[in-house]
C-alpha cells in the first residue's frame, strides 16, 4: 500500500484506548434510571456508549468493473449431426465387381463335377458302376465296412455337389467334398506304385477338385446363391478355417481307421 493510499488524520476508537475510564458516577452526574434521564433525542448528552467510526477502505468510493467471464453455458449450442449426414461423410465401400460371378462359375463345376460322379455310383447312370459295382470296387481295394463306405461316398458327393450348386449350406457341402476327394486321392495313388500325378492313372482329377472345395470353404460362396445374405458367405473368416480343418480330418480320418494302407508306398 502506497503512502498516498494510507488514512490520514487520527481515527477515534474505543479500542485505541482500552483503558479509558467511564464516567465517575457523583452527585453531580449520578447514573440515569429512567428513560428521561438518558435523554436519547439530545444531541449534547453525555452517552455512556461511544460511536464507532465506520471504516472505509481507500478507494472504496471509486466504481467497481464487472468482469466478465465466458463460460461453457454462454457458447453457442451446435447442432448434433444426423446419421443421415454421418452416412453421407463416410466412404462409400467398393463393389464386388465379378468376385461373386466367378465364385458361382467355381461353384458349378465343383458341384456339377461332383453331382454326376456320385450319381453314377448311386444309381449306375451314364455308365457308371452304381451302388453294387461301388462297394465290390472299395472292398478290393482294402475298405473295412465297404458296403457302408459306397453309400456314404455315393451320398457324400451327390449331396455336397446339389448344395454347391445351390449355394446352401455351402462350407459342409464343400467340406463333405474333400472329405471324399481325399479318399479318392488315396485310393487312386495306393493303385500303383510311386508318387503318380498325371491321368489317366495319376491323381490330378482328384487333387484338383479335393483343392477347389477347399478354396470355395475359404472364400465362402459369394452372393449369387441362396447363403448370399449370411456374412461368412461374402466375408468368411475363423468359422471357415475350421470347417476346413474338419473336411480334412475327416477324409484322413476315414482313410486310416478304415483302410489303414500307406498310399504313398
Amino acid at each position: 500500500m502506497s503512502d498516498a493510499d494510507k488514512p490520514t488524520g487520527n481515527v477515534s476508537s474505543p479500542y485505541d484506548s482500552p483503558t479509558e475510564q467511564f464516567p465517575t458516577v457523583s452527585a453531580k452526574n449520578p447514573l440515569p434510571r429512567t428513560d428521561d434521564d438518558l435523554d436519547f433525542g439530545s444531541t449534547n448528552a453525555n452517552s455512556l456508549t461511544e460511536q464507532i467510526p465506520t471504516y472505509r477502505a481507500p478507494g472504496a468510493d471509486q466504481p467497481t468493473v464487472a468482469l466478465e467471464r465466458e463460460t461453457a453455458y454462454d457458447a453457442p449450442i451446435t447442432a448434433v449431426p444426423t446419421a443421415e449426414a454421418v452416412a453421407g461423410t463416410t466412404e462409400t465401400p467398393r463393389g464386388r465387381g465379378t468376385l461373386d460371378l466367378g465364385l458361382l462359375a467355381l461353384r458349378l463345376a465343383v458341384g456339377g463335377t461332383a453331382l454326376v460322379h456320385g450319381l453314377q455310383k448311386l444309381t449306375g447312370i451314364w455308365n457308371g458302376p452304381g451302388l453294387g459295382g461301388f462297394e465290390t470296387m472299395l472292398a478290393d481295394a482294402g475298405f473295412q465296412q465297404a458296403k457302408w463306405m459306397a453309400i456314404l461316398g455315393a451320398v457324400g458327393e451327390v449331396a455336397g455337389g446339389a448344395l454347391l450348386i445351390l449355394g446352401l449350406l455351402t462350407p459342409v457341402a464343400a467340406a463333405s467334398v474333400l472329405a471324399v476327394m481325399i479318399n479318392a486321392w488315396a485310393l487312386r495313388q495306393a493303385s500303383a506304385p510311386g508318387l503318380e500325378y498325371f491321368a489317366p492313372a495319376g491323381t490330378e482329377y482328384e487333387m484338383l477338385l479335393g483343392i477347389c472345395a477347399g478354396v470355395i470353404i475359404l472364400t465362402g460362396p459369394g452372393r449369387i446363391s441362396l447363403d448370399g445374405r449370411r456374412g461368412w458367405a461374402t466375408r468368411p473368416f475363423v468359422g471357415s478355417l475350421v470347417v476346413l480343418i474338419l473336411g480334412i480330418a475327416a477324409g484322413v480320418c476315414t482313410w486310416i481307421f478304415l483302410n489303414g494302407a500307406n498310399p504313398l508306398i
